[in-house]
């Protein structure tokens, strides 16, 4: 009787999830290909985000954790898992939102809406520190300034002091940001056109910076951005999706676009650029370049010795 039922199945054409056996599959994970039902997607979404966190010592009870937050998928995603996974495994973490306002009118100040809703929706304290204040520019002031090239360079240098320098306030431990597979997959192969040694070394850690005042994870490492996407959709979180106006023509978009081709040729290859670059090694010989640190404000600098490049716009 059971062999006929299951033989009329099979007829009739329905499936069953591959991991309980029990639902219809609604989706087909873009990382395995399993096709699986809802509820199992949560589960196994969740856990491999645990087990990468786990796995790799990311967190210590009692630490001070800021979330960066810009009301995109990513980081929303990154924050309210993380809600979850921490009350759930009890991993004893204080969190908070972090959230950069560069001054990209139409684009920011409406994704900090989204943010400013995240944090009521999930309890979180929201830290904001803007580009205004920090620097006396606006990115849409930088632009008028110096035109529509090499936008993305000064926002990235900005807005990474920019976190050190909010989660400075928040008085933080760790900073975790929402960079996925495919970001780190897109870096790897940046790194190797561009012929960036230093950065091709260490842009496939998990956490950067620990030898600074704060270190920087990356829970999502080897997370699918599809799969980032699928689990906002069907969870309904609330997140901002417009690209910035900046960005169209940035070098990355190039490096995006073959990745995503790559993807459908091969599910699989986005882990397997990222793990070509965990293998890479730098011979000794290599001459790497020194990095310096502004004389004014004491960050980082790309020169061995003056100034930072918020301070080299400024003058």
């Amino acid at each position: 009787m059971e062999a006929g039922e299951a033989k009329s199945k099979k007829a009739g054409g329905s499936r069953l999830c591959c991991i309980c056996n029990q639902r219809r599959p609604v989706l087909k994970r873009p990382k395995t290909l399993q096709q699986i039902c809802r509820e199992c997607f949560y589960e196994v979404f969740e856990e491999e985000i645990h087990q990468v966190i786990v796995g790799n010592r990311l967190f210590k009870s009692g630490e001070r954790v800021a979330i960066g937050a810009s009301g995109g998928k990513d980081s929303t995603v990154l924050a309210y898992v993380l809600s979850e996974l921490n009350r759930r495994h009890n991993y004893g973490l204080d969190l908070f939102l972090l959230s950069i306002d560069e001054g990209i009118t139409g684009y920011r100040d409406d994704s900090l809406e989204t943010v400013k809703r995240n944090e009521v929706q999930y309890g979180l304290p929201l830290q904001i520190v803007s580009y205004k204040d920090l620097y006396g520019w606006t990115m849409d002031e930088i632009v008028k300034m110096i035109g529509l090239k090499n936008n993305c360079t000064f926002c990235g240098v900005f807005r990474r002091q920019a976190l050190d320098r909010g989660a400075a306030l928040l008085k933080v431990d760790k900073l975790v940001t929402g960079h996925n597979a495919d970001d780190i997959a897109e870096t790897v192969l940046l790194n190797i056109l561009r012929g960036d040694i230093a950065r091709l070394s260490r842009c496939t850690s998990i956490t950067t910076g620990e030898d600074g005042p704060i270190p920087r994870c990356k829970p999502f490492k080897y997370t699918y951005e599809k799969e980032i996407v699928m689990y906002a959709y069907f969870k309904k979180l609330d997140y901002f999706s417009t690209e910035c106006i900046y960005s169209p023509n940035a070098y990355r978009g190039f490096a995006r676009e073959f990745i995503k081709d790559l993807e459908r040729l091969r599910p699989r290859a986005i882990l397997d650029i990222i793990k070509s670059g965990e293998d890479f090694r730098i011979a000794t010989t290599t001459k790497m370049p020194e990095q310096g640190t502004c004389e004014r404000c004491g960050y980082i600098s790309s020169q061995v010795r003056p100034l930072s490049l918020s301070h080299q716009v400024m003058l």
